[in-house]
């Protein structure tokens, strides 16, 4: 029974799949009804954000059998499979729009290197007033964001060889191969050869034990991680078209939809990130964040790429004018954060300012 319990979401997941599947004509946004509409969107957004945390809970198992720096690496990489996850299936559906993964990227690296870095780095330095991190650690995942993130992002708004923010096919092959090659050598200083630069300073390496829940074999964990994701997975194309229904009937922003869809993927990841500041591991909390817009980055370009690519469906990576100057500044603020070996809440405010100006700006544009 306790295993039951245990993996309940990957069954509640399993079964609200079979209920669309089986009553899809049914329960259509457009048969429904707005108000229904909505409440089948909650339903769901609920249920998949429930499998993430269950993600998120056996990927915390593997890293406490395998260790650091593995286990926010895995953290990460099973959080970023959600998001990989969720833009492919709504790609291969036919109905995706071709900013759809331009538009969660950059919900995913702005919440993360504003919203959430601020709250951290607020909610931290009220408790600890200051905190120390491994800056040669922060650096190497800014070093490797930065290039990636403008070319992108932002190249492809600004070169002629495509329409609009499309990639022509030398810059699909490039970005591809470079966020492959850049990503991989990253993940060798990461694991291999300067895993050091990526723990807490002056902790020993058994203290960071700090992933919770109730630890079995790897098999077990493996299979559960990959239980809890198919779901999310499954419900990825009707939670698109029940928001992208919502959004339309209500006149929302578009760019709600990316937002949602973004905070849906970095719930679970957001509050191991919070919990570890408020616990002056810092150094934690800055692998979580940093970790998760490099892995947005780095892995889901090369993936929708490679799927527009492959199923000939368009994609606009270039983002607009107003959307570039907020990166810009986002990269820039946090380069000067993570300049110095010690944070404090200041610091943390300026994140959220900048995390309110993004949030302004979804609705401004309208």
């Amino acid at each position: 029974m306790s295993t039951f319990r245990y993996e309940l979401p990957s069954v509640v997941g399993f079964l609200l799949f079979g209920v669309f599947h089986i009553f899809a004509d049914r329960l259509h946004p457009e048969t429904v009804g707005l108000t229904v509409s909505l409440l089948l969107l909650g339903v769901l957004f609920l249920v998949m954000m429930w499998c993430s945390f269950s993600v998120v809970r056996h990927a915390g198992g593997l890293a406490t059998l395998l260790g650091e720096p593995y286990g926010t690496l895995i953290l990460t990489l099973a959080v970023t499979g959600i998001e990989v996850a969720l833009i492919s299936a709504v790609m291969l559906s036919g109905d995706a729009k071709p900013t759809l993964a331009r538009e969660t990227m950059f919900s995913v690296v702005m919440i993360v290197l504003t919203g959430l870095v601020g709250l951290c780095l607020l909610l931290g330095g009220l408790r600890q007033k200051a905190m120390e991190y491994n800056l040669q650690g922060a650096n190497a995942f800014l070093s490797v964001l930065i290039p990636l993130a403008v070319i992108a992002l932002v190249l492809p708004r600004v070169t002629p060889s495509a329409p609009g923010g499309e990639l022509s096919t030398l810059q699909t092959i490039f970005d591809i191969a470079m966020s492959v090659v850049l990503y991989g050598v990253f993940l060798i200083i990461l694991t291999k050869t300067h895993s050091d630069l990526f723990q807490q300073p002056g902790a020993n390496p058994g203290e960071e034990d700090h992933h919770g829940g109730a630890v079995r074999s790897v098999g077990y964990h493996v299979a559960g991680l990959f239980g809890a994701l198919l779901p999310i997975i499954l419900l990825a194309e009707t939670l698109a078209e029940y928001a992208e229904h919502g959004i339309h009937e209500i006149g929302a922003p578009v760019a709600l939809g990316g937002f949602l869809v973004a905070v849906l993927i970095l719930m679970p990841e957001g509050v191991s990130a919070i919990k570890a500041a408020r616990e002056n591991k810092l150094q934690r909390a800055v692998n979580i964040c940093l970790g998760a817009a490099l892995a947005t980055i780095g892995l889901t370009v090369p993936a929708v790429l490679a799927i527009g690519w492959l199923t000939n469906k368009t994609v606009e990576l270039g983002l607009d004018i107003e959307d570039i100057v907020l990166l810009i500044l986002t990269l820039f603020l946090s380069s000067v954060t993570f300049g110095s070996r010690q944070t404090n809440y200041l610091q943390g405010a300026v994140h959220l300012a900048l995390f309110g100006a993004y949030v302004m700006m979804i609705f401004d544009l309208a």
